[in-house]
């Protein structure tokens, strides 16, 4: 590299950690806010779309289901996405299609066509901004990067707090097609967001964006091959190179080998599918089930605020707390109780459905929420080698976004038949409370028998190789390039 390319680099790679990248951060925000927030408000319109559309609650509560599987399960397309264009692009992407999900949907006739508008392309729009935005505070922040994190997941309980008060009072003063047809505006601003997260040059000279499309490595070999007019392969050579091309893609976004290998992310993730059957339950029928009892709408959409403005103060502190040398090897078991806390804290419903009781309970569930969702990706990073995080969380987004859209629908249809909304407390509790006691006597189970093969000193086999351990982050040297392309979803 010449000096004048060096000295170009360097001054480009001057926005790492200061400067331009609180700018960034501050984008980061916001989407998130825009994003992981949104989804809190449907609860509010639920009633209004089940009179609009004569509608069931299994038939309503499956838009708010598949905007929320779709919001987690389309990491790896986000990570194609973000390779072949860039996170700017990606991030003005999702913003565009979430702003044509909500409008679109502020002219449907059927409940069907929600689907589509509000919960595929909403969804996958909020998808794109919200991961491809991870991403690109990834590039900017090296040295303060789990100092940005943190503070960029403020802003989902930011959307928490904000959304219902603002839903209640436009559906209040225009009725729910308006005020998605607002929405649809305010979410357009994701497209502001990611014109803010311009690619970074780094020091190394190489900008943080993918390569072009058709410049994927993998394919140059046989490209050079067509080009220097040497003869195509055999068809079946070429079936066998698209099938193998096609396990590595599988390989690279789905982690199924760790899946197959690692007995602790086996665990992990069986217990987090588990868990959000039930996890999302009270966020979508909580606003439901208070009006039902008599609170009136806007005291009853300030329910789902109050979850989000304590998340504030409380997801932050239990960030630090679980960082405490106290708590190394040992996250699991906290997590699982932060999961058993939530399923157990359901019961007050049951008992009462007085808006001080139904206060109470929303402050003991946003303390379990903050640890949730402090905690989930810490710990999918204390079970896996970092060097697979990314293919590993691919897997873990999608097998979590499947229980994530059959949930609600499959308990509404509960509520249907039964006409009790105790039901619904009642399941959230059953998957959460279960889940959390699988978690965590299966890895307590796991450290016996890991603490037993090294008493025995037996030769660990090639399975052992991913066992539960954890290691201290530390902060990366200003000099280290950024991680590869990691996908990342929040609670």
């Amino acid at each position: 590299m010449s000096q004048g390319g060096a000295a170009a680099a360097c001054k480009a790679a001057k926005p790492q950690d200061r400067g331009w990248a609180w700018m960034v951060l501050f984008a980061a925000v916001l989407l998130q806010a825009l994003t992981l927030g949104f989804p809190s408000c449907i609860g509010v319109f639920f009633k209004d779309l089940q009179h609009e559309f004569q509608a069931s609650n299994s038939e309503t509560s499956w838009f708010p289901s598949i905007m929320v599987a779709v919001l987690h399960g389309g990491g790896p397309l986000c990570s194609i996405l973000v390779k072949q264009f860039g996170c700017r692009f990606a991030v003005m992407l999702g913003g565009l299609l979430s702003s044509v999900g909500m409008v679109s949907s502020s002219f449907c006739k059927s409940i069907s066509q929600l689907y589509l508008t509000a919960g595929f392309i909403t969804g996958l729009g909020s998808c794109f901004s919200f991961q491809a935005g991870i991403t690109a505070l990834g590039y900017y922040f090296i040295r303060w990067r789990t100092l940005a994190n943190a503070m960029a997941s403020t802003g989902v309980s930011l959307g928490f707090t904000l959304w219902p008060l603002l839903s209640q009072y436009l559906l209040d003063d225009m009725g729910w097609r308006n005020t998605f047809l607002i929405f649809g505006g305010i979410l357009l601003n994701g497209c502001v967001c990611g014109a803010i997260m311009r690619p970074l040059q780094l020091a190394s000279d190489s900008i943080a964006q993918s390569p072009k499309p058709g410049t994927q490595p993998g394919g140059s070999a046989e490209a050079a091959q067509l080009s220097n007019g040497a003869s195509a392969p055999h068809p079946e050579l070429q079936q066998r190179s698209r099938g193998a091309a096609c396990f590595h893609a599988l390989q690279k976004y789905l982690a199924f080998d760790i899946f197959c290998q690692n007995k602790g992310y086996q665990i992990y993730t069986v217990g987090m599918v588990w868990t959000m059957m039930g996890f999302t339950l009270p966020h979508i029928y909580l606003v439901p089930y208070a009006i039902q009892n008599g609170v009136e709408e806007q005291r009853a959409a300030l329910l789902i605020s109050i979850i989000g403005l304590i998340n504030i103060f409380i997801r932050p502190c239990t960030g630090l707390l679980s960082g405490h040398r106290i708590f190394t090897g040992r996250r699991i078991y906290l997590f699982s109780l932060a999961v058993l806390l939530s399923g157990l804290s359901n019961f007050i419903c049951v008992i009462s459905a007085e808006f001080s009781v139904l206060i109470t309970y929303c402050i003991i569930l946003s303390v379990a929420m903050s640890g949730v969702g402090a905690l989930t990706f810490q710990v999918l990073m204390d079970v896996v080698e970092m060097e697979r995080f990314s293919s590993a969380l691919g897997l873990f987004t999608i097998l979590e976004s499947i229980t994530l859209l059959i949930g609600p629908p499959l308990t509404g249809l509960l509520v249907d038949i039964t006409g009790d909304f105790h039901y619904v407390f009642y399941t959230s509790s059953f998957f959460q409370i279960s889940a959390a006691l699988f978690m965590g006597i299966g890895f307590c189970m796991l450290g016996e028998k890991n603490k037993s093969k090294e008493a025995s000193k037996i030769p660990l086999d090639e399975s052992s190789r991913y066992q539960y351990s954890e290691v201290p982050t530390q902060p990366q040297p200003e000099s280290q390039p950024p991680p590869a392309v990691v996908c990342i979803t929040s609670i």
